[in-house]
């Protein structure tokens, strides 16, 4: 697809604007009233708005209801919605190739990326450094940051099996997703 702006990371652009339009959109009091209708349908709204958090054009719209969202149960609510955003991060590790992946290749060239990771190998072991991206991948993961970065760092920079990325995944989103429903 042509882009017609000449913009060099028109996605990540694009995913600013949308945070810009869901934190709008959730301070209108008359958008989120109708919204909060949606708690209606209880864990399956949880499950659902836990499915969009892994997706970066959505995420924002997700970090949204979960901050309207009140649960009798925040706790079994976290765990659903993380299994939501599992199942969506396994489709993110199957499909990353038609993702973000080409601005992630472009930024991997950019001077300071290539100066941190050769500051990285340098200053740690090759432990160490892997140890580090997992964390920082979890980090990723577990915030309302595209899951499509952290996901692309371990499908990228690891040789992580798509089990073990179902239970980063689920563990991180979950504690994500709990911090946002405790708030």
């Amino acid at each position: 697809m042509k882009n017609p702006f000449k913009l060099k990371y028109p996605k990540i652009i694009s995913l600013g604007l949308v945070i810009i339009f869901a934190y709008i959109l959730f301070s209108n009091l008359f958008i989120a009233s109708y919204i909060s209708k949606l708690h209606e349908f209880q864990y399956l709204s949880v499950f659902l708005f836990g499915m969009l958090f892994a997706f970066g054009f959505t995420a924002p719209f997700s970090v949204g209801y979960f901050l309207t969202y009140s649960s009798p149960n925040v706790l079994l609510a976290g765990i659903i919605a993380g299994i939501g955003a599992m199942i969506s991060d396994l489709l993110i590790f199957k499909f990353i190739k038609f993702s973000f992946k080409d601005e992630f290749e472009m930024l991997k060239k950019e001077k300071a990326t290539l100066s941190i990771n050769q500051a990285m190998r340098k200053f740690l072991g090759e432990r160490l450094r892997k140890g580090l991206l997992y964390v920082f991948a979890g980090m990723v993961i577990a915030s309302p940051l595209p899951d499509e970065a952290g996901v692309t760092i371990l499908a990228g920079l690891t040789n992580i099996k798509p089990t073990a990325l179902a239970i980063i995944g689920f563990i991180f989103n979950t504690l994500g997703i709990l911090i946002l429903l405790s708030i």
